[in-house]
């Protein structure tokens, strides 16, 4: 018999991280499971069903609450994750925002008699007194919970999630399935000698000093070191603004490129593999980076990313958003471009290290539930 599993995250919603996140998982399941039934509440259902062959179910609450209802109550478990759901960086007001979405997903799986996994999540910031209570409330009703660094593990038992067992892997993405795929590279007007960089930026908050930071930082390389920077809008349209606000600072923009916003995951992640090195804000850039052996220096604008850098063992080459120094920005790029062979050794041990822990999501996954979805709940 087929484990019936539920995926609900930030799904169908154009973010290549997440995106990521999804298409990971699903491989993993199906090359680990007999058969998985799997079926993802997403905001773009069709297209999601689509590009992963599998059943999908409008994730908003403005229509087919039935559906998510009879999915759940179908399903042997529900898949909370991967990826940073449980924050609220963004508004949270009663039932709205994102942190009381995933959590009340949580609540109506545990009132249809779903078992419930948070799978590699990265949790926080919460700060809210809101948030707190809802997740002291929520969060302890999941039955076992994966998070992808240690720092998420700390946050969660400060919040009084305690009750289920809680083990540190690492994010799923690292398990992910890198395929050929040239269709970035082909899309830009290069000559096929050039030293590329893939730079991730993203808006953030109401911050846009680090646009012209990292413009002057760009420039300076282009003229020292004559690489080709290539934007990589990590989700659509919103980084691609961010990009075109980074190049509009810039001398030397006729020597940039931004990626179209609409490529795959695995094509934005061989893109990378392609790249010199990565100067990137967004994580999962950083991730793809990481996964490919690219020496990457980090912007980091939230604790996930500095967690990430530190176990990719990038993090003495890159800086906290609000402390970036152009100099050292440029020092430390111009470092790891003369000793890109010995840094990416570093890099890929340390990517294989966190493949083998990102797996244990899916080992795990099995052995607390697989013969429950045998036997029948």
């Amino acid at each position: 018999m087929s484990l019936k599993i539920v995926i609900s995250g930030f799904y169908g919603l154009g973010n290549t991280g997440d995106e990521a996140i999804l298409e990971a998982i699903i491989d993993n399941l199906r090359a680990a499971l007999p058969n998985p039934d799997i079926t993802v509440f997403s905001l773009s259902p069709e297209q999601t069903a689509n590009t992963h062959n599998v059943k999908s179910v409008y994730r908003g609450w403005r229509r087919d609450n039935k559906g998510k209802i009879r999915a759940l109550r179908e399903a042997d478990l529900l898949i909370s994750g991967g990826g940073g759901l449980l924050q609220d960086t963004y508004p949270t007001r009663f039932l709205f925002g994102p942190l009381p979405y995933y959590l009340l997903i949580v609540f109506l799986a545990k009132l249809c008699g779903t078992k419930v996994m948070f799978f590699s999540q990265g949790i926080g910031p919460v700060n809210t007194r809101w948030g707190k209570i809802l997740m002291k409330v929520f969060a302890n009703m999941a039955d076992f919970i994966t998070v992808r660094d240690a720092y998420s593990k700390q946050l969660l038992h400060e919040l009084g999630v305690t009750r289920p067992e809680t083990v540190v892997t690492a994010d799923i993405v690292f398990a992910f399935h890198h395929k050929e795929d040239d269709a970035c590279l082909e899309s830009l007007p290069l000559r096929g000698d050039e030293r590329l960089v893939a730079v991730s930026v993203r808006p953030w908050l109401d911050r846009r000093d680090y646009y012209g930071h990292i413009a002057k930082a760009l420039d300076e390389l282009i003229e020292l070191e004559g690489i080709t920077p290539v934007f990589v809008p990590m989700e659509g349209h919103h980084d691609v603004r961010a990009s075109e606000q980074v190049v509009g600072h810039m001398n030397h923009r006729s020597a940039c490129h931004i990626l179209g916003p609409d490529f795959t995951p695995n094509q934005y992640l061989h893109f990378i593999s392609r790249c010199r090195l990565t100067i990137g804000m967004r994580l999962h850039s950083l991730i793809f980076s990481a996964l490919a052996g690219v020496p990457h220096i980090g912007l980091s604008y939230d604790p996930k990313v500095e967690s990430l850098l530190k176990r990719s063992g990038m993090w003495d080459y890159s800086f906290r958003l609000e402390d970036i120094e152009v100099g050292r920005l440029v020092d430390n790029a111009r470092y790891m471009l003369a000793h890109r062979d010995s840094v990416s050794t570093i890099v890929r041990q340390n990517a294989a290290q966190m493949r083998q822990e990102a797996m244990e999501n899916i080992r795990l996954l099995k052995a607390k539930f697989l013969s429950q979805g045998e036997d029948g709940r």
